[in-house]
Formats: C-alpha cells, sequence, structure tokens
C-alpha cells in the first residue's frame, strides 16, 4: 500500500513540475525591404495567420471582419504592425529592426536619389509609387522621416486605419 501511494506521490509531482514550465516565444528578427514591401518576405497582403506564424511574438492582434474594421497582428514594442485587412505594413520611428534603405529619421529633400519625385505631396508627408504599390512617408516638424506605411494598393484605393 505504502509503495502505491509513494508512486502516486511522485507522479502528482512531476505533472505539477511540467505544468509550471513555460516556453518562450521567440521571434526571428524583423528585415523591412522597403523596395520590394516585405517584412521576412511577407508581402503587405499576406494573412493574418500568416503573420501570426511567422512572428509568433506578436503583442495584439485583431480579426479580420471583410474591410469594416482594422484588423491585423500588431508588435507596438517593436514599432511595426501589419494591418492585414487593409493590405499594409507601418514601421514607427521607435523600431529597431533592420530596413534595406535608411528612411527612419531621414531629412525630406534626401530622398530623389534613392526613391525619385513623390507621386503625391502634402504638407506633412509624401507618398510613392513602387513596384508593388505605394510607399507613404510622414515628417515630423524638423523634416525628418518619423514613419513609413507599404501597401500594395494605390493611392486611390488604399484605406488606412487611425
Amino acid at each position: 500500500m505504502k509503495t502505491i501511494f509513494l508512486l502516486v506521490a511522485v507522479v502528482m509531482c512531476s505533472l505539477l513540475t511540467h505544468a509550471q514550465q513555460k516556453t518562450t516565444v521567440i521571434c526571428p528578427p524583423f528585415n523591412v525591404d522597403v523596395l520590394e514591401g516585405t517584412v521576412n518576405q511577407l508581402f503587405t497582403y499576406s494573412s493574418l495567420g500568416d503573420v501570426e506564424k511567422k512572428f509568433p511574438c506578436f503583442e495584439s492582434a485583431t480579426p479580420e471582419t471583410n474591410g469594416s474594421t482594422c484588423g491585423g497582428v500588431f508588435f507596438k514594442d517593436k514599432d511595426i504592425y501589419f494591418f492585414t485587412e487593409r493590405n499594409y505594413i507601418e514601421i514607427g520611428e521607435h523600431y529597431k529592426g533592420k530596413i534595406s534603405l535608411p528612411l527612419l529619421g531621414a531629412v525630406r529633400g534626401s530622398l530623389f536619389n534613392v526613391l525619385g519625385n513623390p507621386s503625391i505631396k502634402d504638407v506633412s508627408w509624401d507618398a510613392y509609387q513602387t513596384k508593388y504599390g505605394i510607399l507613404i512617408l510622414y515628417f515630423n516638424k524638423a523634416g525628418n522621416i518619423y514613419k513609413l506605411q507599404m501597401s500594395n494598393r494605390n493611392a486611390a484605393t488604399l484605406k488606412l486605419c487611425e
């Protein structure tokens, strides 16, 4: 009887120790290719599931609802956002991953050699036609880029989230 009791106690203790162990989710480093419109070979039109699978360390995700919301996968701590429902990727000023062109922090007038002339200009942003769609660069009061958005859509069909 003591042997059975001891065996049950050992099994219960081993189950409890396994229940406390949790694996740490490891994300690959983010690598943005501005000229291709990709992040780690994920396109602006990649699905919510594709982004979650590639980057399991996401902070939050909002389900897609056929265009009425801003569904996507969000990495606030890394300042990168995949708006999968509206087909665009947003990279903010605190982004620390790799980027193919050093755009964040660049001065507004220094982009012609890299991107050419913008197709649409505004006081606080410029939009550039690309081979994948559109690249929008946002400027702070000092004239430096603090945010960029890449989309496979064009200016007429692009719907951004606020």
